[in-house]
């Protein structure tokens, strides 16, 4: 009996109870101009812009992740996530330009996400020098394994693997394998 008892709670807890606090952290930020898709359901998450993220259908989204849109009220998306997308716990996007996650792609927890840079001339304050700002795009079906840093300007093919703590500072083809500090090719899929 007693095991049934806790069976019936962590059941009621986990998938009804947080489904409903899901449903109002929806509400909350679609009030706030956020597009957020259908059966994607917020954890607790930090957000600077609601209106300049965009979330697709079906996505899982763990707790602690920081959706950083860098800049000044503007229109439009920054930060658009497609369809299927696992986003684990602890990610941060820092975004001043834009970042699009492609359809069915997972991002394991940990990983960073920056889209500029500050000057380095001398004789000028490095946070006074204006950076250089390049889209990141992350094609579907890709798997970014936990901790990785991916910089401005890179594109991630399709179905392409990034192991764990690489720091992804060039793009990379679709279904390769890159790893390592800067990211390299390690390996293809079969």
């Amino acid at each position: 009996m007693n095991k049934i008892f806790r069976k019936s709670i962590f059941i009621l807890r986990f998938r009804y109870v947080l489904k409903c606090i899901g449903i109002l952290r929806n509400t909350y930020y679609r009030m706030q101009g956020m597009n957020i898709g259908k059966d994607t359901y917020l954890p607790k998450i930090f957000v600077t812009w609601p209106h300049k993220v965009s979330i697709g259908r079906n996505c899982t989204l763990e707790h602690h992740i920081y959706l950083k849109y860098d800049g000044g009220y503007t229109h439009g998306s920054a930060i658009l996530i497609c369809d299927h997308v696992f986003i684990g716990t602890g990610c941060e996007f820092n975004i001043k330009k834009e970042i699009i996650i492609g359809d069915n792609a997972l991002i394991a927890s940990g990983c960073r996400f920056v889209d500029h840079d500050h000057g380095m001339r001398k004789n000028v304050l490095m946070s006074k020098q204006k950076g250089i700002e390049e889209s990141i795009v992350i094609g579907a079906d890709v798997w970014i394994g936990c901790n990785a840093v991916l910089l401005k300007g890179v594109r991630i093919g399709d179905g392409a693997i990034v192991a764990a703590g690489a720091v992804v500072n060039k793009s990379i083809p679709p279904y390769e394998i890159w790893g390592g500090i800067p990211a390299k090719k390690i390996g293809e899929r079969t």
